[in-house]
Protein backbone atom coordinates (compact mmCIF):
# COMPACT_ATOMS: atom_id res chain seq x y z
CA UNK A 1 0.00 0.00 0.00
CA UNK A 2 1.51 3.32 -1.18
CA UNK A 3 1.61 5.42 2.08
CA UNK A 4 -0.26 8.80 2.72
CA UNK A 5 1.78 12.17 2.29
CA UNK A 6 3.28 13.05 5.46
CA UNK A 7 1.72 15.81 7.52
CA UNK A 8 4.86 17.58 7.39
CA UNK A 9 6.28 18.96 3.80
CA UNK A 10 9.63 19.92 4.69
CA UNK A 11 10.46 18.57 0.87
CA UNK A 12 8.93 21.78 -0.52
CA UNK A 13 11.18 24.11 1.41
CA UNK A 14 14.01 22.14 -0.15
CA UNK A 15 12.25 22.76 -3.62
CA UNK A 16 11.59 26.50 -3.19
CA UNK A 17 15.12 26.80 -2.80
CA UNK A 18 16.12 24.88 -5.74
CA UNK A 19 14.03 27.33 -7.61
CA UNK A 20 15.56 30.20 -5.73
CA UNK A 21 18.08 29.01 -7.33
CA UNK A 22 17.66 28.20 -10.99
CA UNK A 23 15.86 32.21 -10.58
CA UNK A 24 18.99 33.13 -9.86
CA UNK A 25 20.83 30.98 -12.30
CA UNK A 26 18.87 32.36 -15.49
CA UNK A 27 18.90 35.97 -14.71
CA UNK A 28 22.53 35.70 -14.87
CA UNK A 29 22.67 33.61 -17.59
CA UNK A 30 19.86 35.68 -19.48
CA UNK A 31 21.59 39.00 -19.10
CA UNK A 32 23.79 38.56 -22.84
CA UNK A 33 20.44 37.48 -24.66
CA UNK A 34 18.89 40.83 -23.53
CA UNK A 35 22.02 43.31 -24.06
CA UNK A 36 23.14 41.40 -27.02
CA UNK A 37 21.99 43.41 -29.56
CA UNK A 38 22.87 46.63 -27.76
CA UNK A 39 26.45 45.23 -26.46
CA UNK A 40 27.07 43.93 -30.22
CA UNK A 41 26.00 46.81 -32.36
CA UNK A 42 26.33 50.02 -29.65
CA UNK A 43 29.15 49.10 -27.45
CA UNK A 44 31.56 46.40 -28.36
CA UNK A 45 30.88 46.50 -32.10
CA UNK A 46 31.20 42.82 -32.35
CA UNK A 47 30.30 41.05 -35.99
CA UNK A 48 27.89 38.27 -36.00
CA UNK A 49 30.70 35.95 -35.34
CA UNK A 50 32.26 37.68 -32.49
CA UNK A 51 29.07 37.31 -31.07
CA UNK A 52 28.79 33.69 -31.79
CA UNK A 53 32.47 32.89 -30.24
CA UNK A 54 31.26 34.94 -27.52
CA UNK A 55 28.05 32.40 -26.89
CA UNK A 56 30.64 29.25 -27.78
CA UNK A 57 32.82 30.15 -24.88
CA UNK A 58 30.00 29.80 -22.23
CA UNK A 59 28.97 26.62 -24.04
CA UNK A 60 32.21 25.02 -23.73
CA UNK A 61 33.12 25.71 -20.33
CA UNK A 62 29.60 24.74 -19.55
CA UNK A 63 30.29 21.56 -21.37
CA UNK A 64 33.41 21.06 -19.26
CA UNK A 65 31.80 21.55 -16.11
CA UNK A 66 28.69 19.21 -16.41
CA UNK A 67 30.99 16.95 -16.52
CA UNK A 68 33.12 18.04 -13.84
CA UNK A 69 30.74 19.28 -11.66
CA UNK A 70 28.18 15.97 -12.08
CA UNK A 71 31.69 14.31 -10.51
CA UNK A 72 31.64 17.15 -8.36
CA UNK A 73 28.33 17.32 -6.53
CA UNK A 74 27.88 13.39 -6.57
CA UNK A 75 31.21 13.12 -4.64
CA UNK A 76 30.61 16.32 -1.90
CA UNK A 77 27.21 15.74 -1.73
CA UNK A 78 24.53 18.31 -2.61
CA UNK A 79 24.94 20.88 -0.12
CA UNK A 80 28.66 21.21 -0.53
CA UNK A 81 28.35 20.30 -4.31
CA UNK A 82 25.89 23.34 -4.76
CA UNK A 83 27.37 25.90 -2.46
CA UNK A 84 30.66 25.79 -4.83
CA UNK A 85 28.73 26.11 -8.11
CA UNK A 86 26.80 29.23 -7.29
CA UNK A 87 29.89 31.48 -5.50
CA UNK A 88 31.55 30.33 -8.92
CA UNK A 89 29.06 31.15 -11.17
CA UNK A 90 28.25 34.47 -9.35
CA UNK A 91 31.80 35.63 -9.04
CA UNK A 92 32.48 35.78 -13.00
CA UNK A 93 28.47 36.74 -13.36
CA UNK A 94 29.80 40.04 -11.70
CA UNK A 95 33.39 40.06 -13.91
CA UNK A 96 31.76 41.14 -17.11
CA UNK A 97 31.18 44.61 -15.73
CA UNK A 98 35.27 44.80 -15.28
CA UNK A 99 35.23 44.21 -19.04
CA UNK A 100 36.97 47.12 -21.39
CA UNK A 101 36.09 48.00 -25.03
CA UNK A 102 39.79 47.23 -26.10
CA UNK A 103 39.74 43.51 -24.67
CA UNK A 104 35.90 43.27 -25.08
CA UNK A 105 35.86 39.89 -26.97
CA UNK A 106 38.59 38.21 -25.03
CA UNK A 107 37.08 39.46 -21.63
CA UNK A 108 33.64 38.88 -22.26
CA UNK A 109 35.00 35.14 -23.41
CA UNK A 110 36.89 34.93 -20.19
CA UNK A 111 34.08 35.89 -18.28
CA UNK A 112 31.52 33.53 -20.07
CA UNK A 113 33.69 30.68 -19.31
CA UNK A 114 33.69 30.93 -15.92
CA UNK A 115 29.94 32.28 -15.94
CA UNK A 116 29.63 28.08 -17.92
CA UNK A 117 31.87 26.55 -15.32
CA UNK A 118 29.83 27.56 -12.14
CA UNK A 119 26.70 27.26 -13.80
CA UNK A 120 26.95 23.80 -15.03
CA UNK A 121 26.25 22.71 -11.62
CA UNK A 122 23.11 23.84 -11.45
CA UNK A 123 21.21 21.29 -12.61
CA UNK A 124 22.96 18.24 -11.89
CA UNK A 125 23.00 19.63 -8.28
CA UNK A 126 19.02 19.91 -8.43
CA UNK A 127 18.39 17.30 -10.29
CA UNK A 128 20.03 14.70 -7.42
CA UNK A 129 18.59 16.80 -4.99
CA UNK A 130 14.69 16.08 -6.62
CA UNK A 131 15.48 12.15 -6.74
CA UNK A 132 17.05 12.34 -3.22
CA UNK A 133 14.15 14.64 -1.42
CA UNK A 134 11.18 13.17 -3.66
CA UNK A 135 9.33 9.81 -4.32
CA UNK A 136 9.70 8.99 -7.95
CA UNK A 137 5.71 9.75 -8.71
CA UNK A 138 6.35 13.27 -7.94
CA UNK A 139 9.31 13.89 -9.59
CA UNK A 140 8.59 15.39 -12.89
CA UNK A 141 6.24 17.57 -11.49
CA UNK A 142 9.06 18.80 -8.79
CA UNK A 143 11.47 19.13 -11.29
CA UNK A 144 8.67 21.13 -13.20
CA UNK A 145 8.08 23.75 -10.43
CA UNK A 146 12.03 24.73 -9.94
CA UNK A 147 12.82 24.72 -13.90
CA UNK A 148 9.71 26.73 -13.84
CA UNK A 149 12.94 29.50 -12.07
CA UNK A 150 14.57 29.16 -15.02
CA UNK A 151 11.97 31.30 -16.85
CA UNK A 152 11.42 33.55 -14.10
CA UNK A 153 15.29 34.21 -14.14
CA UNK A 154 14.81 34.94 -17.87
CA UNK A 155 11.36 36.79 -17.61
CA UNK A 156 12.79 39.01 -14.87
CA UNK A 157 16.25 39.90 -16.58
CA UNK A 158 14.25 41.90 -19.94
CA UNK A 159 12.13 43.56 -17.26
CA UNK A 160 14.63 45.17 -15.11
CA UNK A 161 17.32 45.69 -17.44
CA UNK A 162 15.85 48.52 -19.90
CA UNK A 163 15.33 50.48 -16.56
CA UNK A 164 18.96 50.59 -15.41
CA UNK A 165 20.72 50.26 -19.13
CA UNK A 166 20.38 53.37 -21.96
CA UNK A 167 19.73 52.82 -24.78
CA UNK A 168 22.94 53.22 -26.37
CA UNK A 169 24.38 50.74 -23.76
CA UNK A 170 25.54 53.51 -20.69
CA UNK A 171 25.02 51.39 -17.85
CA UNK A 172 25.70 48.12 -19.32
CA UNK A 173 27.91 47.26 -16.54
CA UNK A 174 24.96 47.48 -13.93
CA UNK A 175 23.22 44.64 -15.56
CA UNK A 176 25.64 41.91 -14.71
CA UNK A 177 25.74 42.88 -11.09
CA UNK A 178 22.45 42.73 -10.18
CA UNK A 179 22.17 38.91 -8.61
CA UNK A 180 25.45 38.93 -6.52
CA UNK A 181 23.53 39.89 -3.23
CA UNK A 182 20.87 37.17 -3.98
CA UNK A 183 23.46 34.70 -4.58
CA UNK A 184 25.22 35.62 -1.20
CA UNK A 185 21.81 35.42 0.67
CA UNK A 186 20.50 32.39 -1.59
CA UNK A 187 24.30 29.86 0.10
CA UNK A 188 23.44 31.72 3.79
CA UNK A 189 19.87 29.91 3.40
CA UNK A 190 21.16 26.79 1.25
CA UNK A 191 23.70 25.73 4.07
CA UNK A 192 21.41 26.70 7.51
CA UNK A 193 18.36 24.42 5.59
CA UNK A 194 20.11 21.52 3.52
CA UNK A 195 21.02 18.29 4.55
CA UNK A 196 20.21 14.51 3.30
CA UNK A 197 16.58 13.39 4.19
CA UNK A 198 17.90 10.54 5.79
CA UNK A 199 19.93 12.54 8.64
CA UNK A 200 17.95 15.50 8.62
CA UNK A 201 16.57 16.37 11.72
CA UNK A 202 13.75 18.34 10.82
CA UNK A 203 11.93 15.88 8.76
CA UNK A 204 9.34 13.95 10.12
CA UNK A 205 9.92 9.50 9.72
CA UNK A 206 6.38 9.90 8.27
CA UNK A 207 7.64 12.00 5.25
CA UNK A 208 11.27 10.37 4.95
CA UNK A 209 9.15 6.95 4.46
CA UNK A 210 6.76 8.77 1.97
CA UNK A 211 9.76 10.24 0.26
CA UNK A 212 11.25 6.41 -0.03
CA UNK A 213 7.83 4.82 -0.83
CA UNK A 214 8.59 4.05 -4.35
CA UNK A 215 12.69 3.28 -4.50
CA UNK A 216 15.30 1.09 -2.90
CA UNK A 217 17.62 1.93 -0.38
CA UNK A 218 21.30 3.01 -1.41
CA UNK A 219 24.75 3.23 -0.30
CA UNK A 220 26.26 6.50 -0.65
CA UNK A 221 29.37 4.94 -2.51
CA UNK A 222 29.90 6.99 -5.83
CA UNK A 223 29.98 5.12 -9.14
CA UNK A 224 32.87 6.24 -11.30
CA UNK A 225 32.22 7.73 -15.22
CA UNK A 226 33.20 3.63 -16.52
CA UNK A 227 30.66 2.24 -15.36
CA UNK A 228 27.78 4.13 -16.31
CA UNK A 229 29.35 5.28 -19.75
CA UNK A 230 29.18 1.91 -21.34
CA UNK A 231 25.45 2.18 -20.54
CA UNK A 232 22.62 2.35 -23.40
CA UNK A 233 20.47 4.40 -20.77
CA UNK A 234 23.29 7.14 -20.56
CA UNK A 235 22.77 7.87 -24.06
CA UNK A 236 19.32 7.60 -24.33
CA UNK A 237 19.12 10.79 -22.12
CA UNK A 238 22.29 12.42 -23.73
CA UNK A 239 20.69 12.23 -27.39
CA UNK A 240 17.84 14.17 -25.56
CA UNK A 241 19.35 16.35 -24.80
CA UNK A 242 20.86 17.33 -28.08
CA UNK A 243 17.60 19.22 -27.72
CA UNK A 244 19.15 21.86 -25.58
CA UNK A 245 20.76 23.88 -28.57
CA UNK A 246 17.36 24.87 -29.39
CA UNK A 247 16.51 26.31 -25.62
CA UNK A 248 20.28 28.32 -26.03
CA UNK A 249 19.45 29.42 -29.35
CA UNK A 250 15.86 30.81 -27.83
CA UNK A 251 18.08 32.12 -24.82
CA UNK A 252 20.66 33.94 -26.77
CA UNK A 253 19.99 34.41 -29.92
CA UNK A 254 15.86 35.42 -29.98
CA UNK A 255 15.90 38.76 -28.88
CA UNK A 256 19.31 39.33 -31.57
CA UNK A 257 16.68 37.80 -34.43
CA UNK A 258 14.00 39.86 -33.05
CA UNK A 259 16.32 42.76 -33.45
CA UNK A 260 17.82 41.90 -36.97
CA UNK A 261 14.47 40.84 -38.54
CA UNK A 262 11.51 43.18 -37.18
CA UNK A 263 13.92 45.69 -35.68
CA UNK A 264 12.86 45.18 -31.94
CA UNK A 265 15.43 47.36 -29.32
CA UNK A 266 16.39 47.10 -26.05
CA UNK A 267 12.99 48.83 -24.67
CA UNK A 268 10.21 47.12 -27.85
CA UNK A 269 12.57 43.72 -26.38
CA UNK A 270 11.05 43.58 -22.97
CA UNK A 271 7.56 42.46 -23.38
CA UNK A 272 8.17 39.79 -26.36
CA UNK A 273 10.79 38.20 -24.50
CA UNK A 274 8.84 38.39 -21.21
CA UNK A 275 5.63 36.55 -23.44
CA UNK A 276 8.01 34.04 -24.49
CA UNK A 277 9.51 33.15 -21.10
CA UNK A 278 5.72 33.16 -19.00
CA UNK A 279 4.98 30.56 -21.53
CA UNK A 280 8.31 29.21 -21.14
CA UNK A 281 7.14 28.63 -17.22
CA UNK A 282 3.56 27.29 -18.27
CA UNK A 283 4.98 24.31 -19.84
CA UNK A 284 7.42 23.71 -17.29
CA UNK A 285 5.14 23.43 -14.88
CA UNK A 286 2.65 21.90 -17.69
CA UNK A 287 4.66 19.09 -18.52
CA UNK A 288 5.62 17.56 -15.31
CA UNK A 289 2.00 17.56 -14.17
CA UNK A 290 0.95 15.84 -17.34
CA UNK A 291 3.01 13.09 -17.06
CA UNK A 292 2.32 12.73 -13.33
CA UNK A 293 -1.33 12.26 -14.56
CA UNK A 294 -0.39 9.63 -16.45
CA UNK A 295 1.38 8.12 -14.16
CA UNK A 296 -1.60 8.42 -11.30
CA UNK A 297 -4.04 6.97 -13.93
CA UNK A 298 -2.22 3.93 -14.18
CA UNK A 299 0.18 4.32 -17.18
CA UNK A 300 3.35 2.71 -16.83
CA UNK A 301 6.52 5.45 -16.03
CA UNK A 302 7.82 4.73 -19.74
CA UNK A 303 4.90 5.17 -21.37
CA UNK A 304 3.93 8.42 -18.96
CA UNK A 305 7.46 10.26 -20.19
CA UNK A 306 7.61 9.54 -23.69
CA UNK A 307 3.82 10.03 -24.78
CA UNK A 308 4.59 14.05 -22.68
CA UNK A 309 7.29 14.06 -24.62
CA UNK A 310 5.68 13.45 -27.80
CA UNK A 311 2.78 15.75 -27.44
CA UNK A 312 5.27 18.91 -26.82
CA UNK A 313 7.71 17.15 -29.65
CA UNK A 314 4.28 18.11 -31.84
CA UNK A 315 3.50 21.23 -30.24
CA UNK A 316 7.46 22.91 -31.08
CA UNK A 317 6.53 21.70 -34.85
CA UNK A 318 5.25 24.97 -36.15
CA UNK A 319 8.22 27.16 -34.99
CA UNK A 320 10.00 26.24 -37.98
CA UNK A 321 7.52 28.90 -39.83
CA UNK A 322 8.99 31.73 -38.20
CA UNK A 323 10.64 33.26 -40.27
CA UNK A 324 7.81 33.42 -42.76
CA UNK A 325 6.14 36.54 -41.56
CA UNK A 326 6.47 38.83 -44.30
CA UNK A 327 7.16 42.40 -42.40
CA UNK A 328 9.29 44.58 -44.46
CA UNK A 329 10.40 47.88 -44.15
CA UNK A 330 9.21 50.83 -46.43
CA UNK A 331 10.48 53.97 -47.85
CA UNK A 332 7.60 55.23 -49.01
CA UNK A 333 5.39 58.40 -48.44
CA UNK A 334 4.10 56.47 -45.22
CA UNK A 335 7.35 56.71 -44.05
CA UNK A 336 8.26 59.99 -44.65
CA UNK A 337 4.99 61.21 -43.15
CA UNK A 338 5.04 59.31 -39.92
CA UNK A 339 8.82 60.12 -39.66
CA UNK A 340 7.45 63.58 -39.11
CA UNK A 341 5.73 63.25 -35.72
CA UNK A 342 7.12 59.82 -34.33
CA UNK A 343 9.70 60.32 -31.84
CA UNK A 344 12.60 58.72 -30.37
CA UNK A 345 14.17 59.06 -26.71
CA UNK A 346 17.41 61.98 -26.77
CA UNK A 347 20.03 61.51 -23.98
CA UNK A 348 21.55 64.91 -23.28
CA UNK A 349 24.52 65.81 -20.72
CA UNK A 350 23.09 68.27 -18.41
CA UNK A 351 24.57 70.16 -15.10
CA UNK A 352 22.95 70.72 -12.00
CA UNK A 353 24.10 72.09 -9.09
CA UNK A 354 27.60 71.74 -10.12
CA UNK A 355 26.66 67.83 -10.82
CA UNK A 356 26.50 66.21 -14.29
CA UNK A 357 23.24 64.57 -14.97
CA UNK A 358 22.32 62.30 -17.69
CA UNK A 359 18.48 62.86 -18.75
CA UNK A 360 16.22 61.65 -21.45
CA UNK A 361 14.01 63.58 -23.51
CA UNK A 362 11.47 62.72 -26.20
CA UNK A 363 12.65 64.49 -29.82
CA UNK A 364 11.81 64.01 -33.42
CA UNK A 365 13.85 63.54 -36.14
CA UNK A 366 15.88 66.63 -37.53
CA UNK A 367 14.46 68.08 -40.91
CA UNK A 368 18.12 67.54 -42.39
CA UNK A 369 18.01 63.92 -41.48
CA UNK A 370 15.01 63.08 -43.10
CA UNK A 371 15.87 65.16 -46.33
CA UNK A 372 18.81 62.87 -46.04
CA UNK A 373 16.22 60.09 -46.19
CA UNK A 374 14.94 60.65 -49.71
CA UNK A 375 17.69 59.51 -50.92
CA UNK A 376 16.28 55.50 -50.32
CA UNK A 377 12.50 57.03 -51.40
CA UNK A 378 10.54 54.26 -52.93
CA UNK A 379 13.18 51.08 -51.56
CA UNK A 380 12.03 48.16 -49.48
CA UNK A 381 13.72 45.94 -47.40
CA UNK A 382 13.05 42.54 -46.06
CA UNK A 383 14.49 42.77 -42.75
CA UNK A 384 15.23 45.61 -39.81
CA UNK A 385 19.28 44.76 -40.46
CA UNK A 386 18.82 45.75 -44.18
CA UNK A 387 17.15 48.62 -43.19
CA UNK A 388 19.61 50.28 -40.73
CA UNK A 389 22.52 48.96 -43.03
CA UNK A 390 21.24 51.21 -46.33
CA UNK A 391 20.22 54.20 -44.18
CA UNK A 392 23.99 54.03 -42.42
CA UNK A 393 24.87 54.57 -46.27
CA UNK A 394 22.78 58.01 -46.48
CA UNK A 395 23.16 59.45 -42.86
CA UNK A 396 25.88 58.78 -40.19
CA UNK A 397 25.71 55.55 -38.41
CA UNK A 398 26.15 56.96 -34.98
CA UNK A 399 22.59 59.09 -36.22
CA UNK A 400 20.98 55.81 -37.43
CA UNK A 401 21.64 54.52 -34.26
CA UNK A 402 20.08 57.35 -32.11
CA UNK A 403 16.62 57.68 -34.55
CA UNK A 404 16.68 54.02 -35.05
CA UNK A 405 13.58 53.30 -32.88
CA UNK A 406 11.61 55.88 -34.96
CA UNK A 407 13.00 54.64 -38.21
CA UNK A 408 11.70 51.03 -37.77
CA UNK A 409 8.50 52.12 -36.05
CA UNK A 410 7.95 54.79 -39.39
CA UNK A 411 9.10 51.98 -41.90
CA UNK A 412 7.74 48.90 -40.81
CA UNK A 413 5.08 47.55 -42.47
CA UNK A 414 3.27 45.75 -39.86
CA UNK A 415 3.45 44.35 -36.43
CA UNK A 416 3.27 40.70 -37.16
CA UNK A 417 6.31 40.16 -35.36
CA UNK A 418 3.68 39.14 -32.41
CA UNK A 419 3.12 36.16 -34.71
CA UNK A 420 6.68 35.33 -34.63
CA UNK A 421 6.98 35.49 -30.88
CA UNK A 422 3.74 33.55 -30.30
CA UNK A 423 5.49 30.58 -32.43
CA UNK A 424 8.53 30.88 -30.57
CA UNK A 425 6.67 31.23 -26.87
CA UNK A 426 5.07 28.28 -27.91
CA UNK A 427 8.08 26.57 -28.66
CA UNK A 428 10.02 27.43 -25.42
CA UNK A 429 6.81 26.20 -23.59
CA UNK A 430 7.16 23.18 -24.84
CA UNK A 431 10.63 22.83 -24.45
CA UNK A 432 10.51 23.18 -21.14
CA UNK A 433 7.85 21.13 -20.87
CA UNK A 434 10.04 18.32 -22.39
CA UNK A 435 12.34 19.08 -20.80
CA UNK A 436 11.32 18.40 -16.88
CA UNK A 437 10.32 14.79 -18.14
CA UNK A 438 14.04 14.09 -20.15
CA UNK A 439 15.75 15.54 -16.63
CA UNK A 440 13.43 13.11 -14.72
CA UNK A 441 13.92 10.14 -16.58
CA UNK A 442 17.56 10.07 -15.04
CA UNK A 443 15.67 9.46 -11.90
CA UNK A 444 13.62 7.25 -12.90
CA UNK A 445 16.25 4.96 -14.22
CA UNK A 446 19.48 5.61 -12.72
CA UNK A 447 20.28 5.27 -8.53
CA UNK A 448 20.18 7.95 -6.49
CA UNK A 449 24.01 8.29 -6.35
CA UNK A 450 24.55 8.80 -10.22
CA UNK A 451 21.61 11.33 -10.78
CA UNK A 452 24.04 14.44 -10.24
CA UNK A 453 26.98 12.48 -12.99
CA UNK A 454 24.37 11.23 -15.26
CA UNK A 455 23.11 14.87 -15.70
CA UNK A 456 26.49 16.01 -16.38
CA UNK A 457 26.99 13.47 -19.51
CA UNK A 458 23.81 14.62 -20.85
CA UNK A 459 24.48 18.15 -20.35
CA UNK A 460 27.57 18.14 -21.78
CA UNK A 461 26.29 16.76 -24.95
CA UNK A 462 23.43 19.55 -24.86
CA UNK A 463 26.06 22.26 -24.89
CA UNK A 464 28.62 20.59 -27.14
CA UNK A 465 25.29 20.63 -29.65
CA UNK A 466 24.92 23.96 -28.98
CA UNK A 467 28.62 25.01 -29.58
CA UNK A 468 28.15 23.73 -33.54
CA UNK A 469 24.79 25.56 -33.42
CA UNK A 470 26.55 28.75 -32.56
CA UNK A 471 29.16 28.45 -34.76
CA UNK A 472 26.94 27.26 -37.28
CA UNK A 473 24.46 30.39 -37.09
CA UNK A 474 27.75 33.06 -36.90
CA UNK A 475 28.58 32.03 -40.09
CA UNK A 476 24.76 31.59 -41.62
CA UNK A 477 24.36 35.18 -40.49
CA UNK A 478 27.75 36.54 -42.34
CA UNK A 479 26.98 34.48 -45.11
CA UNK A 480 23.30 34.98 -45.68
CA UNK A 481 22.39 37.81 -43.26
CA UNK A 482 19.04 37.78 -41.78
CA UNK A 483 17.88 35.29 -43.80
CA UNK A 484 20.15 32.41 -42.04
CA UNK A 485 17.42 32.48 -39.45
CA UNK A 486 15.32 30.13 -41.37
CA UNK A 487 17.36 27.03 -41.05
CA UNK A 488 17.84 27.54 -37.12
CA UNK A 489 14.49 27.34 -36.71
CA UNK A 490 13.65 24.89 -39.27
CA UNK A 491 16.51 22.54 -36.96
CA UNK A 492 14.88 23.75 -33.87
CA UNK A 493 11.52 22.16 -35.08
CA UNK A 494 12.63 19.01 -36.63
CA UNK A 495 15.14 18.13 -33.73
CA UNK A 496 12.68 16.73 -30.72
CA UNK A 497 11.39 13.75 -32.73
CA UNK A 498 14.47 12.74 -34.02
CA UNK A 499 15.97 12.35 -31.19
CA UNK A 500 13.03 10.92 -29.23
CA UNK A 501 13.23 8.13 -31.97
CA UNK A 502 16.47 7.70 -31.41
CA UNK A 503 16.02 7.61 -27.42
CA UNK A 504 13.17 5.22 -27.75
CA UNK A 505 15.19 2.67 -30.05
CA UNK A 506 18.22 3.27 -27.21
CA UNK A 507 16.00 2.59 -24.41
CA UNK A 508 12.61 0.84 -25.36
CA UNK A 509 11.74 0.19 -21.80
CA UNK A 510 12.94 2.42 -19.49
CA UNK A 511 13.58 -0.46 -16.84
CA UNK A 512 14.57 0.61 -13.46
CA UNK A 513 18.90 0.17 -12.80
CA UNK A 514 19.16 -0.46 -8.92
CA UNK A 515 22.91 0.89 -7.41
CA UNK A 516 24.68 -2.35 -8.98
CA UNK A 517 23.32 -1.06 -12.30
CA UNK A 518 21.38 -4.27 -12.82
CA UNK A 519 17.92 -4.11 -13.78
CA UNK A 520 15.22 -4.04 -11.30
CA UNK A 521 13.17 -7.01 -12.56
CA UNK A 522 9.56 -7.03 -11.60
Amino acid sequence: MTPTPATSHYRWRILALLFAATTINYMDRSVLGVLGPTLQYKVFHWSDQDYATVNIAFKAAYAVGMLGMGYVVDRLGTRIGYTLSIGLWSVFGMLHAAVRPAFSLIGFSVARIGLGLGESGNFPAANKTVAEWFPRKERAFAFGIFNAGSNVGAVLAPMIIPLIVWPDGTNWQFAFLTTGFFSAVWVVMWLVVYRRPEVHPRLSAAERDYINSDSAAETIEMLPYRRVLPLRETWAFAVLKITDAAWWFYLFWAGKFLYDQFGLSITNLALPLVVIYVMADVGSVTGGWLSSFFIRRGWTVNRARKVTMLVFACCILPVMFTTQMGTRFNVDEAFFAKLQTTTFTAEHDTVVDGRRHRERVEETVPAETRGALQALAGRSYASAKEFLKAVGEVITPAEAGRIEAALFKSARSDNYYWLAVLLIAIAAGSHQAWSCNVFTVVSDVFPKKATASITGIGGMVGAVAGMVADRTMGDLLTSSGPSGYFFAFLAAGLVYPLTLGVAHLLMPRMTPLDENLRHVTT
